[in-house]
């Protein structure tokens, strides 16, 4: 029981590594707040916990919407009176294009999701931090920070090393308030995201890069799992990384040394 009494907000967390880290929060004693926007997925995700002998809370929000953000908070501190860890995880690949093809649109899409919604989940969540401390792990990625050979992802690469840029400065801004921010950088993880990731015209802008043996050495090739991913985002998010702060975690099997 790595966080009795402990209150966690998970974004994202309908499915993939949102969903993976809140299960093993759940099962490490916390109550999880479990937040998307899709109401069926975050309601499986809350009946399982529940069915587990856990406590969590379903919330319906869109974490780029200041209102609903605004009230997700409000409805956390409703129920249980604190906040202790935050995961922002909520986040989409938006359309993968050639830079003259992506629109504006399509940029503004992206970073509205990805970047004002990280933004919007500490503006609401840090006053409630404050009281008593806490962890913040963001879910960054590879790309934009160690890796930039994916084709056509200029505005998801954007968002991903902003949130990086993010979790050093805020590390020093709250660490008087006895809050730690670190981040997660995964590689490829075995998750729904790909079912829902754009592309145009990819193979104008790509590179030829060719990997024998597969591009994450220490499994062969296979994608890694959620909860691969969810047990460092535990572990952060943990007395156990009580000195640990303004820290990138990558979580790739390697992958982003070859690329």
């Amino acid at each position: 029981m790595e966080f009795p009494g402990k209150v966690a907000l998970v974004t994202g967390a309908g499915s993939g590594i949102g969903k993976a880290t809140a299960l093993r929060l759940a099962a490490g004693g916390a109550r999880v707040v479990v937040l998307s926007r899709t109401a069926d997925e975050i309601e499986a995700t809350r009946d399982q916990i529940v069915g587990a002998g856990g406590t969590a809370l379903a919330v319906t929000a869109d974490v780029s919407d200041t209102k609903e953000m605004q009230t997700a908070i409000e409805r956390t501190i409703a129920a249980y009176n604190r906040l202790d860890i935050v995961v922002a995880n909520a986040g989409i690949n938006g359309m993968w294009a050639p830079i003259d093809e992506l629109t504006p649109d399509e940029w503004d899409q992206t970073m509205h999701v990805n970047l004002r919604g990280t933004y919007l989940t500490l503006h609401f969540a840090v006053p409630h931090l404050r009281r008593e401390g806490g962890a913040v792990v963001i879910v960054s990625s590879i790309n934009g920070n160690r890796t930039f050979t994916t084709a056509g992802a200029t505005a998801y690469s954007a968002t991903k090393a902003a949130q990086l840029a993010m979790t050093k400065q805020l590390a020093l801004e709250l660490g008087k308030h006895r809050i730690r921010v670190n981040a997660v950088c995964p590689g490829a993880i075995d998750t729904e995201i790909w079912d829902n990731t754009d592309k145009r015209n990819v193979e104008s802008v790509a590179i030829p890069v060719k990997w024998p043996e597969g591009q994450i050495p220490i499994t062969g090739g296979k994608p890694g799992r959620p909860e691969d991913v969810a047990d460092v985002i535990a572990f952060l998010a943990s007395d156990a990384a009580r000195h640990v702060t303004g820290v990138p975690v990558y979580i790739d099997g390697g992958q982003s040394l070859l690329r």
